[in-house]
């Protein structure tokens, strides 16, 4: 095993790391790839041996599932006593994390790591409590299913076909000191579960008809072993950097490909993609730019082109900066454990082989253990390149590397009487240290060329002659060409590698300036002018962000350049924004645009699309491209705080106004209660004076008063609801009576409609408050009444669906328009129909908040001849 000693900077990491780690708690997760394979039991196991070694052991919370064996070990531990809280008007057991941050045990078990705390707890789940005990410096034992990990949730629900509401973190996953996987194969879990020890037999029932099917346990036990191989590759992986060791552990397929500017390479890259796929391996693009490898701008563009082929076929790209290519790329390969490496090997004629070394062959020498693949092919011809315009700095370069070996020699010419000759070729040696200085090959090689030339023509007897009279200068000579050379390579390697660390710090520094001034700001507009300030001067690029507005992108007020974008260049920022892929410049789709488009995304939505055209019409490397990725992420993640923070703070306006209005309400119920009572009181007066015309008056103010009361009662009752105090008594109850009851009460305001029934003959009971639900169907069938016309029908159905019965009522009015259909439950709101009719606003209010009481949903339809339809449901009550 070879060792290589730690850099002190290294050492010095390495110590506090591992003192974080020792002052904060050690979690250990019991994973499962369904329940009932026995990670309660494993953990219950483990801590009693924990307890027997003097270790101060508690339960927090661990559920036994009425498993006789699993009961018996708990109560062999101190268990905590739960956290009651009283939710919906039942009480639920919880976890106690204040008892158990004052108890502070030395290991506590916390069962169901996925868990969702009851509302109104610290925190939202349980995983929460667990960090929270882990930072105070507890050790946590705790159990977790492979489907709850958030990274695999889509494919979970994929394979069991059902949505997985409950997730933990992958960030607590990797926090995790310590990964046991509860193994069981699929075949002895389900006669567990047909045998009675998960479920109970009906709970068993069901669960092997949906979750516990043999394949879903099959594909979901290979998720929870590949998730533990991860694991485990990962703890070795950091084990050999924190050694030092550089001895490749092939405990796992990882392959790296060499990139290059040829086109031949996407053929490889392809290859690397198809092999990597068959051995299910991790794979790395790689390549390496080096001094004697000066591209020209097509080159370089198309390396970067092959790099990002790799990188959309799932691997992860580098470039590397160094002077040898295959030292580089063994040297990388080791760091990153690679256990394959694949290269291109150009097939060449017998005479160009002895001119020009392969590549392929380099590696294979210097591989050692590591294994090389070897894809073999011709060379091929590569597409003319453009004549590119003179670089003025390279002719300046050439013209400054000429000077310094004139000014060299001027000063030997002068020093020379009392100087020796190893020192004036040292002085030469200067001079072209000086020129490697410029960061350019080949001035930095006519230098080398051009002192050799010098010092043999000026200070060689024979002098001012190329002719040399001893035999030994010609060894000199030879020396000072190779040192020469060797120095100008070392020279521009080391300014290369000095150039690519002040990179990597820039953008350490950039994004770290712009997380600190973004942090700073508030507001869509001075986020975007601040994000694109800075982008466009980092990458020195004119940048413009498109943000929607009215269904349709615009650039935003903050544009620091003035060019308008054409109908094509509107079109590709519309794709981006729709499907959230990047367009234009350097990708495969819409490759024809001058810019890069990239899509700003925030967790929930696309908030806009970034334009950043470069000056210089150059790619992006990928390191460039992950840098601009990540200014991006700032951007948005700015974006979506500040908007998230714009709605709490309408939303706490929205309940101030709540709360006046609600006040206003209570001062008109208490207000309207007396004059009512008077009102009556001198009606039944009235009553007992005879006429005619007192009894038409005696009517009138029966309905006036009938329809104040209403109000009263409306008022008071949308008040109770709001302020929860109203305590449903739900019953199983007969919808059907509940609705011929209000058919019969309002048969004297039908006039000339009639009601249509669609009820099937056996329906179901529900489980609800009579007298609730009756107030629902009297708002809605009113509703019907007011807003059809006088000889239409109202049709009325009821049908089952799943677990609940579905409520329709439908009239023949003018419907309602889309722009209404978010409004009509809110409070106060009356149609726009509504211009005769009396009220407040307040029947829909009502209806959706009983229903929603009562575990209902509540909405409109548009008839599609005319009309409108309110559907209601209500849950089926249990035998």
């Amino acid at each position: 095993m070879v060792n290589q000693r730690l850099s002190p900077e290294q050492f010095l990491q390495q110590i506090q790391k591992e003192e974080l780690k020792e002052q904060r708690g050690k979690l250990k997760i019991y994973l499962g790839a369904a329940p009932g394979v026995g990670k309660t039991y494993a953990m219950l196991h483990d801590a009693l041996e924990k307890r027997s070694k003097n270790l101060d052991v508690i339960v927090g919370i661990a559920e036994s599932h009425g498993r006789v064996d699993t009961e018996a070990m708990l109560e062999q531990l101190e268990k905590m006593p739960r956290l009651t809280v009283n939710y919906k008007d039942r009480m639920c057991e919880e976890f106690d994390l204040d008892a158990a941050l004052k108890r502070h045990p030395g290991l506590i078990l916390v069962d169901e790591m996925a868990h969702t705390n009851v509302p109104g707890l610290r925190h939202e789940k349980r995983w929460q409590d667990i960090k929270e005990l882990l930072d105070k410096g507890i050790d946590v034992y705790t159990t977790l299913n492979v489907q709850h990990i958030e990274s695999l949730k889509d494919d979970v629900a994929r394979i069991i076909q059902a949505p997985i509401k409950e997730t933990v973190p992958d960030s607590m996953i990797e926090r995790a000191d310590a990964i046991e996987l509860i193994d069981f194969p699929p075949e002895e879990l389900l006669k567990r579960l047909q045998d009675g020890k998960i479920y109970f037999p009906k709970q068993a029932e069901l669960a092997g008809e949906h979750f516990f099917r043999k394949g879903n346990l099959i594909a979901l036990r290979e998720l929870a072993l590949r998730i533990t191989a991860n694991r485990v590759g990962f703890d070795a992986q950091m084990y050999r950097q924190d050694a030092g060791i550089k001895e490749i552990w092939a405990t796992s397929d990882k392959i790296l490909v060499c990139v290059g500017p040829k086109p031949e390479v996407q053929s490889l890259i392809r290859s690397a993609k198809r092999i990597a796929n068959s051995l299910q391996a991790e794979w790395i693009a790689v390549y390496v730019d080096t001094p004697t490898l000066r591209s020209s701008s097509q080159q370089r563009n198309s390396a970067i082109q092959n790099l990002r082929l790799a990188e959309l076929l799932g691997a992860q790209t580098f470039v590397l900066t160094g002077f040898d290519i295959v030292k580089e790329i063994i040297n990388f390969s080791r760091e990153q454990n690679v256990t394959q490496i694949i290269i291109w090997k150009h097939v060449l004629s017998r005479w160009k082989g002895w001119f020009r070394k392969n590549l392929s062959d380099e590696v294979l020498r210097q591989s050692g253990d590591i294994d090389v693949y070897v894809i073999t092919g011709e060379e091929t011809k590569p597409q003319p390149e453009k004549k590119a315009e003179p670089e003025t700095f390279s002719w300046k370069s050439y013209g400054i590397s000429i000077a310094i070996v004139a000014l060299v020699t001027e000063i030997n010419l002068l020093i020379e009487p009392v100087m020796t000759s190893s020192n004036l070729v040292m002085v030469y040696l200067l001079g072209v240290t000086v020129t490697a200085l410029l960061g350019r090959l080949g001035p930095s090689i006519l230098s080398s060329i051009l002192s050799v030339l010098a010092f043999d023509f000026f200070f060689v007897p024979p002098v001012k002659s190329f002719a040399v009279s001893d035999k030994e200068y010609f060894f000199t000579l030879l020396i000072m060409l190779i040192i020469s050379q060797i120095i100008s390579n070392l020279t521009i390697l080391a300014r290369r590698q000095a150039e690519s660390s002040r990179i990597t710090q820039n953008q350490t520094t950039a994004l770290y300036t712009l997380n600190r001034q973004l942090t700073r700001t508030r507001g869509d507009e001075h986020i975007i002018e601040l994000g694109t300030n800075f982008i466009s001067k980092v990458f020195k690029s004119d940048v413009l962000i498109l943000i929607p507005k009215n269904n349709q992108l615009k650039p935003s007020s903050y544009t620091p350049f003035f060019e308008t974008l054409d109908l094509k260049e509107y079109g590709i920022a519309q794709w981006v924004f729709e499907m959230t892929q990047p367009a234009g410049l350097g990708t495969d789709t819409l490759s024809f645009s001058k810019a890069l488009y990239l899509p700003i995304t925030s967790s929930v939505e696309t908030i806009g699309v970034l334009r950043i055209q470069p000056k210089d019409g150059q790619l992006f490397t990928p390191e460039q491209m992950k840098l601009l990725q990540s200014c991006i992420s700032h951007v948005s993640l700015a974006l979506e705080v500040d908007r998230l923070q714009d709605k709490e703070r309408k939303k706490d306006l929205e309940q101030e106004t709540d709360k006046a209005r609600s006040a206003l309400l209570q001062t008109i119920v208490h207000d309207l209660s007396s004059p009512l009572k008077q009102v009556i009181k001198a009606v039944n007066g009235l009553k007992k004076i005879e006429g005619a015309k007192v009894r038409i008056i005696e009517e009138n103010i029966d309905y006036e008063i009938d329809k104040l009361n209403r109000l009263n009662t409306n008022l008071n009752l949308i008040i109770q609801l709001e302020s929860e105090k109203i305590l449903f008594k739900k019953t199983p109850t007969s919808i059907v009576d509940v609705i011929h009851s209000v058919i019969e009460s309002s048969k004297n305001r039908l006039d000339k409609r009639t009601v249509q029934t669609n009820i099937p003959e056996q329906v179901p009971l529900v489980q609800a408050d009579p007298q609730m639900i009756k107030e629902v169907f009297i708002h809605l069938f009113d509703n019907a009444i007011k807003y059809s016309p006088p000889d239409t029908p109202i049709h009325i159905s009821v049908h089952s669906q799943e677990h609940q019965l579905v409520i329709s009522i439908e009239d023949f009015g003018s419907g309602i328009s889309n722009e209404e259909k978010n409004k009509l439950f809110k409070k106060f709101y009356r149609g726009k129909d509504d211009i005769t009719e009396h009220g407040l606003g307040l029947g829909l209010a009502i209806c959706q908040k009983i229903i929603a009481a009562h575990e209902g949903q509540i909405w409109v339809e548009n008839v599609k001849s005319k009309g409108a339809t309110f559907r209601f449901t209500l849950p089926i009550a249990s035998n």
